[in-house]
């Protein structure tokens, strides 16, 4: 027991409750911004906020618990899918297509998670591809269910409580999301910081040493799994009712790859450095490929290595650094 120290008192410490205070304001205050200042780009902005939400879940299991994983979009995409079967059959109630994305990226994560837990290391993220590319073509080939490679368009989503409409300029899918995005990351933080949340930066840092005091390393990871796979199961939901289609794209390599670059840009083990990352990623994509739509790819490319170099740890890391000497001066 003597040596069980260190992994408790390894993990980042506990930050302020005020910062937590004013990073949910700066996250009220933003989405505020957002919605006066580009109301004709909402659907781009609840876009950010679905994806963003993936972000997060990975951030759950790659900045937390350590597991490398590039099939996050699996989860993703069960939850989009999973919704947007539903509203086709009927079920077309905003909060019940929610509740049943975040059950299809939870039972995803179960899924997912109980493979890919079975490896380490380089073979992990091998398998993570494979799951990734084996929902993909799923998805594909079960066309009488998701509409193969047309997708499943035109869902028809209900009133929100039976008021707000889903309206062209995607005012109530914005509101939506960004009310949702706050619950999820209140929600989050709670777990993270919680014994649970605690047990599993032991984990990444020294699996050996929890077994050896005789925690299950295999059944927390999978836990985390799970809500991370409700996470993006959520985030899934909400794209597939404020687009009202889900395609291929919501179960794709790549949308895994680009979420894992938007995390490691923002920082991992953070939560805050997911919304981070994703809003400097997505808006500086969305700007940038406006500019040059044959290059803009060497652009991202750029700021990204730009980033590492200066800032290994992610943009979140600058905040932190620049904050704490504040506070040290003060």
């Amino acid at each position: 027991m003597a040596q069980a120290g260190p992994v408790t008192a390894a993990p980042r410490a506990k930050s302020p409750w005020w910062r937590d205070v004013i990073g949910i304001v700066a996250i009220i205050a933003f989405g505020a911004v957002g919605y006066w200042l580009f109301p004709d780009n909402l659907a781009l902005l609840t876009r950010i906020i679905a994806v963003a939400l993936l972000v997060l879940s990975i951030d759950l299991i790659v900045g937390y618990c350590g597991v490398a994983t590039l099939g996050q979009a699996a989860l993703f995409g069960a939850g989009a899918y999973a919704a947007g079967i539903a509203c086709v059959n009927g079920v077309t109630e905003p909060m019940t297509l929610l509740a049943i994305g975040a059950v299809a990226g939870a039972a995803a994560g179960l899924v997912v998670g109980a493979i890919m837990l079975r490896a380490h290391g380089l073979a992990q993220l091998v398998l993570s591809i494979a799951i990734v590319q084996l929902f993909h073509e799923a998805a594909n080939k079960a066309s009488a269910y998701t509409g193969g490679s047309d997708g499943l368009a035109g869902l028809m989503v209900s009133p929100l409580f039976g008021i707000f409409e889903f309206d062209l300029w995607g005012k109530t899918a914005y509101v939506m999301g960004l009310a949702l995005l706050l619950i999820v990351f209140v929600a989050l933080k709670f777990i993270v910081a919680s014994p649970f949340g605690m047990l599993c930066r032991g984990i990444k840092q020294d699996p050996v040493r929890i077994r050896a005091m005789g925690a299950f390393v295999f059944p927390v990871l999978l836990k985390m799994f799970v809500i991370s796979g409700a996470v993006a199961g959520i985030g899934g939901a909400l794209a597939a009712i404020s687009t009202q289609v889900v395609g291929l794209d919501s179960v794709s390599f790549e949308l895994s790859a680009n979420a894992l670059v938007m995390l490691v840009l923002g920082g991992l083990g953070t939560l805050y450095g997911a919304l981070i990352g994703t809003v400097i990623f997505m808006g500086f994509e969305h700007v940038v490929s406006a500019i040059n739509p044959f290059h803009w790819m060497t652009m991202v490319g750029a700021l990204l290595i730009a980033v590492v170099l200066a800032a290994p740890g992610g943009l979140s890391s600058l905040v932190e650094r620049f904050s704490g000497s504040r506070e040290g001066k003060a």
